[in-house]
């Protein structure tokens, strides 16, 4: 058929026909397609080809009765929340080779698997139900290979998938795993992130908010907590009044704090007044912002780390967190801080 209506297009010399033109006629308007009359005198449009010019008529039906429509097949997206997150936002992570020859001390192991931190690791060691191929291990220096046949209190220890999660932390929330007061803690933020065991690296003050790094994997949170790596950490401070040309001066100089002088690596004033600073520093001393200021007799009124080993909170609410892409995984594991 189709080649049939190809062939009445072309003229005597095999060239196409023109497109017809559709002009007006009389005070009919223009219209974009051609109208054609049907045999009882009405205008119709074709829809396309093998279109059946006579109308069908509509069954009619009765108020409230449903008519009965084919199953179709379903174009959403499948439900891939099989866990305690989306397969959306759930994030993957290339594992780095691991040499099976290459010997791991058993608390480390036990603390990447997820069953305890390092220090619980001794205690289970001591108390003897780490086995290791069929064997007690007392020992708080052993060392196991990965391809050991490690076990806790019988069951199999398998080592877990790392997890990596950017929090904006808000206000009131303590930075641990587990507070004996019973506040709100980082931990309760992110519980349903994932089934992993994870913990926050470093620490921010109950009142201190910004970004805020949480994971598993326990050889990168000790490289970012670890002051020798000198990782950038970039904090918005508001004062309680400006500060004086004289004690900027001061702080630029370094402060000292527990016998180690604190250089600032940068400080510039964002707005007008100089009450808003902008401050970068690399320390790792405990309530390092508040207490340089505090030295010079200036009291913090809101602290918020805004960027912290190259990571941002851009597009991360307060109280909100997310998953880190494997690119800045990728960094981080770099030492691109």
């Amino acid at each position: 058929m189709f080649k049939d209506m190809y062939n009445n297009n072309l003229n005597n010399e095999g060239e196409r026909r023109p497109r017809p033109r559709f002009h007006r006629e009389g005070n009919e308007p223009v219209s974009a397609r051609p109208r054609f009359r049907r045999e009882d005198g009405e205008n119709s449009r074709p829809r396309g080809f093998g279109y059946n010019t006579e109308r069908a008529e509509r069954p009619q039906r009765a108020f409230g009765e449903r008519t009965e429509r084919p199953n179709r097949p379903f174009k959403g997206k499948p439900n891939r929340n099989n866990g305690l997150y989306s397969a959306r936002k759930q994030q993957t992570y290339r594992e780095q080779h691991e040499d099976p020859t290459k010997p791991v001390r058993l608390n480390k192991y036990l603390a990447n698997a997820g069953i305890c931190s390092r220090r619980e690791a001794d205690d289970f060691i001591q108390a003897g139900v780490i086995t290791v191929n069929g064997v007690t291990v007392d020992n708080l220096g052993a060392k196991v290979l990965p391809t050991d046949d490690v076990r806790f209190h019988d069951q199999p220890v398998r080592r877990e998938r790392k997890v990596y999660i950017l929090l904006n932390k808000p206000k009131n929330t303590v930075t641990t795993t587990d507070d004996p007061q019973e506040r709100h803690t980082v931990i309760d933020i992110v519980r349903n992130a994932c089934a992993e065991r994870i913990y926050p690296v470093g620490r921010l003050d109950r009142n201190t908010t910004g970004v805020l790094l949480l994971t598993n994997d326990g050889d990168l949170a000790a490289k970012l907590t670890h002051p020798k790596f000198h990782k950038k950490k970039i904090y918005a401070v508001t004062l309680d009044k400006e500060l004086d040309e004289v004690d900027e001066a001061i702080i630029r100089a370094g402060v000292i704090l527990d016998d180690e002088r604190i250089i600032p690596d940068a400080m510039e004033f964002p707005k007008a007044d100089r009450r808003h600073i902008g401050l970068e520093i690399h320390s790792g001393q405990n309530r390092v912002v508040r207490r340089i200021f505090e030295k010079v007799g200036y009291k913090v009124v809101n602290l918020d780390r805004v960027s912290f080993a190259g990571l941002t909170k851009k597009n991360v609410g307060r109280g909100k967190w997310r998953f880190l892409t494997p690119k800045e995984v990728a960094f981080l594991k770099m030492g691109n801080f």
